[in-house]
């Protein structure tokens, strides 16, 4: 069986605790570089970037009586690029029918 490696956690500025690892390179997360995107009840989705190689993590953390939960997604995203993202529109089905169609439509101009 793998052994498992043990990863230390850190309070962040709001309170909550996330990964004080980088998945990616392995350097130690600040945890003062933690900044918030968003907040409802008892949820934080925070992004944390990594001073070692330059990527991030979106992690959404929900803090219950029963403890912490969170889950990570690694990304090179910026903290205002996320920003942006989150605060656009959804994506919509006529969306992805138009990302669709466009190529097809530009390849049948070309020949």
């Amino acid at each position: 069986m793998p052994k498992r490696r043990n990863h230390p956690q850190h309070a962040s500025p709001d309170g909550v605790t996330h990964l004080a690892e980088c998945p990616l390179c392995a350097a130690s997360y600040d945890p003062h570089r933690a900044r918030v995107l968003g907040k409802n009840g008892e949820e934080r989705l925070l992004h944390v970037a990594c001073g070692g190689c330059g990527n991030a993590m979106l992690a959404l953390v929900v803090v219950t009586s029963a403890g912490v939960s969170s889950v990570g997604l690694i990304t090179d995203l910026s903290f205002e690029d996320a920003q942006r993202f989150r605060e656009a529109s959804p994506v919509s089905a006529d969306h992805v029918l138009a990302a669709h169609v466009l190529p097809a439509d530009i390849i049948s101009r070309l020949l």
